[in-house]
């Protein structure tokens, strides 16, 4: 549709940008549909919004925002969950049984099939009676040679890259709504100017027809000026359709997805002042931060499974108590005796120690998969550094060309105002063709387009170098002093 209006439309420098910007369109659908599974839950949306004002709401309520609030809550409380382990453990125990009697001398190797009898080796019996016990283990291990500081560390850094998660997400959105009102706002505008064109050539169509009736014109400009109208009208209502998929577009990047939200206009068709933005440097974007983080997480990695293969310490204390329903010689008491534990068993309080002589094996081939990983994370965050640094060297391009277009369209609009005015003069003279007016009505929509999208090119390509340095608040805070009128 939009490649057909630039047919239409000659130079067609205003659908270039239309164009340029479908994209980031395509992209921000994408984003929602990988971000929102299922449909947002919010309160009435509002009618009609500034661009500032859609930025905030999007913040606010939209899904993608909320899911990465929501994952940074769990890496938090991640770190907390890896202090836990320097406390003590507390394990009880309580059971009873029905039991048989019967014992036989022996060792089994450790398993977890074959329960280990307890008593003295009695006659065989297949008579039964109750068994209880009850224990307490405390169990504390003092040192852990860093281990347990490696896996709290890894909690913390998984904790600060879901935090710059969450910014990179408040970005992607808040760079999505911005671009998508401005893009509303300009095919707002093509439909304005595609408006006045259809009124502006339906006037000098009904000249036309007069002069024909009047035999002071051929038949054939009557024709000409019918199929130029035509068209006129057949580019308004692309115009206006491709309004309403902005507008869709829009909605969907708000969060309100179905509904129809008006973007007012403000301060944006309006020249911004220049200002001189300090350029950060690629590392503090948010995207460059994620990278380093995950650098250091699979480097603490490496350092917890060094760490592991360390011996174990522990200090433990441990008292047991235990009923039987058999007296010593083996015959059974009956009744409930044994139900419940009715005898302090033993006490004990050690330190044992346990090392995994083999497992050297394993950490070996673990650390040269995070050495790997740690290698892939370095070589992604150099591509991330490189691609902020051309993003941002890109756009400062971009916000250049605007600006000096900008200084250029109002030339252009007026000269084309002369040549259509001249144009429509020497046509109703006899001096000018109906083909020197159609070429001059087509030059003042055009020049028309150029002239009101210069200043939308400029707030767009400020907000594109916005994101691309990694925060959107200077465009916001520019908008919102434009807005007010202050410099």
């Amino acid at each position: 549709m939009r490649d057909s209006l630039k047919s239409r439309s000659g130079a067609g420098r205003s659908n270039c940008w239309l164009i340029a910007g479908l994209p980031l369109l395509v992209a921000a659908l994408a984003f929602c549909s990988a971000c929102a599974a299922e449909p947002p839950q919010t309160a009435t949306p509002p009618k009609s919004l500034t661009v500032q004002q859609a930025v905030a709401y999007a913040l606010a309520h939209y899904p993608a925002v909320q899911a990465a609030i929501q994952k940074y809550v769990a890496a938090r409380e991640g770190v907390g969950l890896a202090k836990t382990s320097y406390l003590p453990s507390l394990n009880m125990i309580y059971q009873d049984a029905r039991t048989t009697r019967n014992a036989v001398a022996g060792v089994l190797l450790p398993n977890s099939v074959i329960p280990n009898p307890s008593g003295t080796v009695i006659t065989p019996s297949s008579q039964t009676f109750w068994q209880s016990g009850a224990g307490i283990l405390l169990s504390d291990e003092p040192f852990d040679f860093g281990y347990r500081r490696a896996e709290l560390r890894l909690a913390e850094s998984t904790e600060k890259r879901t935090q710059e998660q969450v910014v990179l997400t408040r970005l992607d959105v808040a760079a999505s709504v911005a671009d998508a009102s401005l893009l509303v706002l300009a095919a707002n505008q093509q439909v304005q100017a595609s408006q006045a064109d259809v009124d502006r050539r339906t006037v000098f169509a009904k000249s036309v027809h007069a002069l024909v009736d009047a035999h002071l014109r051929p038949g054939a400009d009557a024709s000409r000026v019918d199929a130029e109208l035509a068209e006129a009208r057949t580019r308004l209502v692309e115009a206006q359709e491709a309004l309403q998929v902005n507008s869709a577009v829009f909605a969907q990047v708000l969060g309100v997805a179905g509904s129809h939200v008006d973007v007012v206009a403000g301060p944006f068709l309006r020249a911004p002042a220049q200002e001189n933005w300090v350029t950060p440097p690629a590392t503090s974007h948010p995207a460059a931060q994620i990278g380093q983080e995950r650098i250091e997480e699979s480097q603490l990695r490496i350092q917890a499974l060094t760490r592991s293969y360390f011996p174990h310490f522990l200090v433990q204390a441990v008292t047991t108590a235990r009923g039987t329903g058999t007296a010593s010689s083996g015959k059974p008491l009956g009744g409930t005796s044994g139900l419940w534990p009715d005898t302090a068993d033993n006490w004990a309080a050690g330190a044992s120690v346990t090392f995994q002589g083999l497992g050297f094996l394993s950490i070996r081939d673990q650390k040269k998969i995070e050495e790997a990983n740690r290698s892939q994370q370095q070589a992604l965050y150099d591509q991330t550094v490189q691609n902020v640094t051309g993003q941002t060297a890109q756009a400062e391009a971009v916000l250049d060309a605007a600006r000096k277009v900008a200084e250029n369209t109002p030339v252009e609009l007026k000269a084309s105002e002369d040549s259509e005015t001249q144009a429509v003069a020497r046509f109703k003279a006899g001096l000018g063709t109906i083909v020197d007016v159609a070429e001059a009505q087509q030059l003042l929509l055009q020049a028309q387009i150029d002239d009101s999208l210069a200043t939308l090119n400029i707030w767009r390509a400020l907000a594109r170098l916005a994101a691309a340095q990694g925060d959107l608040q200077p465009f916001i805070d520019l908008a919102n002093r434009a807005e007010s009128g202050r410099p």
